[in-house]
């Protein structure tokens, strides 16, 4: 099994930066992709980033392409999503994932999750 814990969130004025991290422990040799996903209140959760094995490849939704940065550091089992310019919009709980497989822009893709934290952009 592999363990994910998300920090990093919290209250930010809309046009700030946050920086989440997730820190995995485990099995973590069995893990290749890893993703960001958000779920604001009432609505399905969705797509955030993506990056593969060796972080040379992401995939971003569009609507965060440009502000949030994903990254990856194997020595720690680190990702850790850099957001900026944020948005009211992006107001949601952030979910860390991760996947034995290649990475993909669906939750179906992902074989572990954290438990989440909290991201609130004000107006």
């Amino acid at each position: 099994q592999v363990q994910l814990v998300e920090s990093g969130g919290g209250l930010v004025q809309a046009g700030g930066s946050l920086r989440l991290s997730c820190a995995a422990s485990g099995r973590t040799f069995s893990i290749n992709a890893k993703a960001w996903f958000r779920q604001a209140a009432g609505k399905e959760r969705e797509f955030v980033a993506a990056i593969n094995w060796n972080g040379g490849s992401t995939y971003y939704a569009d609507s965060v392409k440009g502000r949030f940065t994903i990254s990856r550091d194997n020595a720690k089992n680190t990702v850790n999503l850099q957001m900026n310019s944020l948005k009211p919009e992006d107001t949601a709980v952030y979910y860390c994932a991760a996947s034995k497989g290649v990475m993909a822009p669906r939750r179906e893709g992902y074989d572990y999750w954290g438990q989440g934290t909290q991201v609130t952009v004000s107006s």
